[in-house]
């Protein structure tokens, strides 16, 4: 990976009844290139034309790649990463870092009838995730628009150290600090 090579990780804060997301473009190098941020009601269907307008807001033609942090965010608000690989137009990897059996339990637990059917359909529908060790690390990752062993690959390139790549570590540090500062402007009137 040249060390310009440049991805745009997505991140996820959530507190209250709102879920700010902020994207951050780094370079393979850790040069941080550029942020951008969005908003949605948590508990709805809106994460991912969230993430969309955070795309196209950033308009940046020189990303290769498209991290994700997390694949419920909003309260199981399900990405559809399908759309949001088609709406960026470049391959899509979700990255996520705890091991799991699954959220089907947790979804019947917090959700019924047509509200359970449609996480349970928007998450079978996602691509299946497979286990990558990134600097003695376990990460789990989920890719479209990118074969699986490349994408692990770019996962790699992009995590200097840890199992974090660095586009998603920025990325998350932006989203909380974006979400305490929406949260401080509440409490300041």
């Amino acid at each position: 990976m040249k060390p310009g090579a440049r991805a745009l990780g997505i991140a996820e804060s959530a507190h209250g009844d709102r879920s700010t997301f902020a994207g951050a473009v780094v370079r393979a190098d850790r040069v941080v290139d550029g942020f951008a941020f969005r908003s949605c009601p948590v508990g709805g269907r809106h994460a991912t034309d969230a993430v969309g307008a955070l795309v196209d807001d950033l308009a940046r033609e020189d990303v290769r790649y498209l991290f994700l942090g997390a694949i419920a965010p909003a309260w199981y608000d399900f990405l559809d990463l399908e759309a949001i690989t088609s709406t960026a137009d470049r391959p899509t990897i979700a990255v996520t870092f705890e091991e799991s059996e699954g959220l089907e339990p947790s979804l019947r637990e917090a959700f019924s009838g047509a509200e359970l059917e449609e996480r349970l359909d928007a998450y079978r529908s996602l691509p299946p995730r497979h286990e990558r060790r990134v600097n003695g690390e376990r990460v789990y990752v989920r890719s479209v628009g990118i074969d699986d062993e490349e994408a692990g690959g770019v996962v790699e390139a992009y995590t200097p150290t840890g199992g974090r790549p660095e586009p998603l570590r920025v990325a998350r540090l932006a989203a909380r600090a974006g979400d305490a500062y929406r949260l401080r402007g509440k409490e300041n009137g």
